[in-house]
């Protein structure tokens, strides 16, 4: 063998006849820009689906750290596993690697496509089954979005390996694979963030990017057929995937007459939804859920009966404090709009300012919920920042705690002091607060927060509420002096219905629990009101 017929160690051996043609033709078997487009689309896809995670559980589990802890964990592990297997397959011929493209992209659109009905399918067993609502969350998560990402995970390895076969610039073809796949993370996710959910929603979201799959797992099996044209290969392998990409483009077709969404309205920050609840209170009435909580119940046509606990409270309070309704306050938050809506009953009260960052809510709290926004000012934007543009406010209502999911922003010494700045003489700050009796982490450290900006702080509670344990609704009022009266008797909400009770926690009792937990001060550079509010350890 002369010199010249040796073999360049340089360049790999041809997988399979597919490819010795195209070297022979002088040309890769599969065009570059191929390439590159499908390793965008994948990753596009990828980061749309995780995004699209995180709001399509909040109706079920809320929105919190734990939430999208548990949405980048299990999509990385996918991610990883999909890797893997697909490294496994890179090594193959080059005609199996592009059937194991398509066949991803089968994969990826059938498991997209059925997480939709599958969250409202397995949801209530597996939150029921798994008291701990962390170990809930992420059950939900793995069984929905663990596949996607797996099969979102398959190409890359393959489509390196074709990238750099037969190339004698291998280095600048991976890089070049590497940096078109975050370019497409990146556009996914602000796609995701900024287009997709607020103009589509989450089902249409999913079912765009099983598209995407669909139409990926077809341009490969057309490569499969360009890069065999005319070299005698069988394609008796193609026709398994072929048939799966049909039936999943038939599923595709199928999923927007059969798939119904958990909200009334997406919004840019919340799954919004408006529930008749007559039957229960026994007036017509609805209650505002976001995500999955509650955030305010109004009775058609009776603006001062306040059916949530808190909202009573934080009304006998103010009406105490202050003889009378306010005439000017400011609410860290919106909602149905409860106690703006109570406040203006007499007449229009533009000196009560509510900060609502989404305007979804507003409007839906005009629509379905007796509001005339009109009677106040409603402000749009986020409270912390809005607060600080001035006013001086006989109270501030914060009312941020939802479960295990808080604006941390909202909870710490600096916003407490920001409060204190806008508050006239007299006035205080009045907040809801959502914790576990056997626990009451968040309790303390919001108090002993509270106190390194105001002299007086009260923890208040109904009493059936207290005594029943569990999970339970407080109200702190933090201001210059104490209110007058330690309990009150609340006229009864409706005619056949008990009055209610509501009682300030003796000072002992709260300074005596904020001793025994020695809870951390909560301020900006250090906010862990997500572990403390968290299930119990």
């Amino acid at each position: 063998m002369t010199t010249s017929d040796a073999p360049d160690p340089a360049q790999p051996e041809p997988a399979d006849n597919t490819s010795r043609s195209a070297r022979a033709a002088g040309q890769p078997a599969v065009p570059f820009a191929f390439l590159l487009a499908a390793q965008f689309v994948i990753a596009a896809a990828g980061l749309v689906v995780e995004i699209v995670a995180g709001r399509m559980l909040a109706p079920y589990v809320g929105m919190s750290l734990y939430t999208w802890t548990a949405v980048i964990a299990v999509v990385l592990a996918g991610f990883s596993a999909g890797h893997w297997a697909g490294g496994l397959l890179a090594d193959r011929p080059l005609r199996t690697g592009l059937l194991a493209l398509a066949a991803s992209g089968v994969l990826g659109a059938l498991t997209t496509l059925a997480a939709l009905p599958l969250i409202a399918i397995l949801s209530g067993p597996l939150l029921s089954a798994l008291s701990d609502p962390v170990s809930g969350i992420v059950a939900l998560a793995t069984a929905l979005f663990f596949l996607p990402s797996f099969a979102a995970g398959i190409p890359s390895p393959i489509l390196a390996r074709i990238a750099i076969q037969n190339r004698d610039r291998s280095g600048r073809a991976l890089g070049a694979l590497h940096a078109v796949s975050a370019i497409g993370a990146i556009a996914g996710t602000l796609a995701a963030g900024y287009v997709f959910i607020s103009w589509l929603g989450t089902a249409r979201t999913l079912i765009a990017v099983a598209g995407c799959y669909v139409a990926f797992a077809l341009a490969c099996l057309w490569m499969v057929r360009r890069a065999t044209r005319g070299t005698g290969s069988g394609h008796g392998t193609v026709l398994p995937v072929a048939i799966l990409t049909v039936l999943a483009g038939g599923a595709l077709l199928a999923a927007p007459a059969t798939v119904t969404g958990a909200c009334d309205t997406e919004s840019r920050y919340y799954c919004i939804r408006s529930l008749d609840i007559s039957d229960e209170i026994g007036a017509n009435a609805r209650v505002m859920v976001i995500d999955h909580l509650g955030h305010g119940i109004n009775v058609i046509g009776a603006p001062l009966r306040l059916e949530m606990p808190y909202a009573a409270i934080i009304d006998a309070v103010a009406r105490e404090r202050l003889a009378g309704v306010p005439s000017s306050a400011f609410f860290v938050g919106g909602g149905a709009l409860t106690l703006p809506r109570a406040w203006s009953v007499d007449a229009p009260a533009p000196g009560l300012v509510v900060a609502e960052i989404d305007p979804q809510v507003t409007r839906i709290a005009a629509r379905d919920f007796d509001v005339d926004p009109a009677r106040f000012t409603v402000r749009h934007g986020d409270a912390r920042r809005l607060l600080r543009e001035g006013g001086a406010f006989q109270i501030v209502v914060g009312d941020a705690f939802t479960d295990i999911a808080v604006p941390a922003h909202l909870v710490t010494r600096e916003f407490y002091g920001e409060i204190r700045a806008r508050l006239a003489p007299g006035g205080f700050y009045a907040m809801n607060l959502i914790d576990h009796m056997t626990r009451l982490q968040a309790l303390a450290a919001t108090v002993k927060t509270l106190r390194s900006v105001f002299p007086v702080v009260e923890v208040w509670v109904e009493a059936d509420d207290f005594t029943a344990g569990g999970r339970t609704t407080f109200v702190l009022v933090a201001g210059d002096t104490p209110t007058a009266r330690g309990r009150m008797m609340l006229a009864p909400t409706a005619a056949g219905s008990a009055s209610r009770i509501i009682a300030r926690m003796p000072e002992k009792r709260v300074a005596g629990l904020v001793e025994r937990l020695d809870p951390p001060l909560l301020t900006d550079d250090y906010v862990p009101i997500d572990r403390l509010m968290g299930p119990e350890s």
